[in-house]
C-alpha cells in the first residue's frame, strides 16, 4: 500500500515543508513534497512522529484524507487492536444480539445462557451469508436468513434443515461452529479483537485497571445515548479530546469547570492517553456537579475529572457523578459515526439528568464543528504537518506513535504498550504538581 510522504520523511528534510519562493509577495509552499510516494508501513512515513515531542510534527494530511491510507489503517490498526464496541449493558441479558464493525469486518456479539459474552464473525458457515444486519433480539438461536442454519448462543451449529436428505460422508456439525473472535470487558466497556497475536486486554490497558479501581466502574449503568454521523476522520475526533490547547477558544463555557491551569497528565504504561482536571470547578456553572456523586470515592477521585482516550476508538470523561463515553466507528477517510453514551452510578429520572446531558451535547457540538472544519482544511489545503505544542499536545504525540507502531509492526505478539509518566517527569511541560494526585501517583 502506497501513500503520501512529506519533506520531513526524507533524510535531511525540513520539519514542516519547503517554502519554494514568493508570488506577488505571497509565500508559496511547495506541495509536491506532500505527494511523494512512500509506504504507510515504512518508518520513513512516520519520521516526524518518531521525534521527541519538542521537535515532532503532526501527521501528514494523507493520514486523514487518503482512502488508501484509511483501508490500510482499518486492516493494520482496527483489525488488530482491542476495539471498543459498546457497553456491557448492551448485552445485559441472553438473546440480545449486537452487530458491530471492526475494521472492515462485521461481527455479532451476544451473551450466552451461561452468562458469557461471545463474539463471532457475522457469516454463516454454510455459504457465508450475513447473519444479522442490525442489533436485534434472537432468544436462543442465531439463525441464517438464507437456508435457516441455526446456531446456539455459544456459536455451536444446532440446526441444518434438510441438509441430511442425502447424507455426506464428511459432515460433522462440531466442525462448523461460528468463527469466534476475542471479546473482553473492562469496567462498563465491551471490547473485541480479531487478531489472536494481540496481547490480552489487561496487558493492552496496562495500569488503567488499577488507576481507575476506586470508581468501581463495572457497577455504573447506561443512562442515555446519542448517535451522530460526523464529517471528519476518526483521529481528528480523538485528538481533539486528548488536548486542551483549544479549550479557551472553542469551549468558553467548559473552561469554567475544566480550567486550563487545572489540567495535569494522567497516564501510566498502557494503550491509553490520559489527563485529569483537578479540581473540577463549579464556579458559575455546576452542570458537571448537578448529580449526586458515586459513593466511596477517595478525595482525589471525588474532586477530579479523568479524561481517557483508550486506543484506538473510545474516549471517556469520568466525573464523580457521571461518565461520558465517546465511541468512534470510522466509516471512511472523512466520516465517522460517533456514539455518545452517558453512564451514572445509579440511574436517575431523565428530567434530573437533562442539565448534564444538555451541557455535554452543546460541548460535543462545538467539538464536531471544529473537527469537521479541520477535515476540510486537511482535504482542501493539504499543507505539510506543523509542530506540536509540547505542553498541550504531548498526548497527541503519544497517540500518533501508537498509530505508527501498529501501522509499521507486522506482528503484535511481542508488542509492548508505551510507558507512562513518572513523578517529576521532565516532559510535564508547563504544569506544576497536582494538588490532589490520584492514589496510583502518590
Amino acid at each position: 500500500m502506497v501513500g503520501s510522504g512529506c519533506d520531513h520523511c526524507r533524510p535531511g528534510g525540513s520539519s514542516f515543508g519547503r517554502i519554494s519562493g514568493t508570488s506577488e509577495g505571497v509565500l508559496v509552499v511547495d506541495l509536491s513534497i506532500v505527494h511523494e510516494s512512500v509506504s504507510w508501513t515504512d518508518e520513513t512515513f512516520w519520521a516526524g512522529t518518531r521525534r521527541r515531542v519538542t521537535s515532532s510534527t503532526a501527521l501528514p494530511p494523507a493520514a486523514y484524507t487518503d482512502p488508501a491510507f484509511f483501508d490500510a489503517e482499518q486492516t493494520r490498526v482496527f483489525e488488530r487492536a482491542w476495539v471498543n464496541i459498546g457497553c456491557s449493558d448492551d448485552v445485559r441479558l441472553p438473546g440480545r444480539l449486537l452487530v458491530r464493525s471492526v475494521g472492515q469486518r462485521s461481527i455479532i456479539v451476544t451473551r450466552g445462557t451461561d452468562g458469557v459474552v461471545r463474539g463471532f464473525l457475522n457469516s454463516c458457515r454454510h455459504r457465508g451469508t450475513e447473519l444479522a444486519e442490525a442489533d436485534c433480539d434472537i432468544k436462543n438461536t442465531i439463525r441464517c436468513p438464507y437456508h435457516r442454519w441455526g446456531y446456539g448462543l455459544d456459536g455451536s451449529l444446532k440446526a441444518t434443515p434438510r441438509f441430511a436428505d442425502v447424507p455426506r460422508d464428511d459432515f460433522d456439525p462440531a466442525d462448523l461452529s461460528l468463527v469466534e473472535v476475542r471479546i473482553a470487558t473492562w469496567g462498563p466497556l465491551l471490547f473485541a479483537c480479531l487478531d489472536a497475536a494481540t496481547p490480552p486486554l489487561d496487558v493492552w490497558l496496562g495500569d488503567l485497571d488499577e488507576r481507575m479501581a476506586g470508581y468501581r466502574l463495572e457497577e455504573w449503568q447506561v443512562q442515555d445515548e446519542v448517535v451522530l454521523d460526523i464529517g471528519a476522520n476518526w483521529k481528528l475526533l480523538t485528538e481533539n479530546f486528548q488536548e486542551y490547547y483549544h479549550l479557551t477558544w472553542i469551549h468558553p463555557e467548559l473552561s469554567k469547570v475544566s480550567r486550563v491551569e487545572d489540567h495535569y497528565r494522567y497516564q501510566g504504561p498502557g494503550m491509553y492517553i490520559g489527563q485529569t482536571t483537578t479540581p473540577v470547578s463549579a464556579d458559575d456553572r455546576d452542570d458537571w456537579l448537578a448529580l449526586p456523586p458515586a459513593q466511596g470515592l477517595d478525595e482525589s477521585d471525588a474532586t477530579s475529572g479523568r479524561h481517557l482516550a483508550v486506543f484506538p476508538n473510545v474516549m471517556m470523561s469520568v466525573l464523580p457523578n457521571h461518565i461520558a463515553v465517546l465511541r468512534l466507528e470510522p466509516t471512511s477517510a472523512g466520516t465517522t459515526t460517533e456514539t455518545l453514551t452517558f453512564l451514572v452510578p445509579n440511574r436517575v429520572e431523565p428530567a434530573d439528568f437533562a442539565k448534564t446531558r444538555d451541557f455535554w451535547i452543546d460541548l460535543n457540538n462545538e467539538d464536531v464543528d471544529i473537527c469537521q472544519r479541520s477535515q476540510r482544511g486537511l482535504t482542501r489545503g493539504a499543507v505539510p504537518p506543523g509542530p506540536l505544542a509540547p505542553r498541550f499536545e504531548e498526548p497527541l504525540h503519544r497517540f500518533h506513535n501508537m498509530v505508527a507502531d501498529l501501522m509499521c509492526a507486522d506482528d503484535l505478539q511481542p508488542y509492548t504498550p508505551p510507558v507512562g509518566d513518572a513523578p517529576g517527569d521532565d516532559e510535564r511541560y508547563g504544569t506544576g504538581p497536582n494538588p490532589c494526585p490520584p492514589a496510583i501517583d502518590r
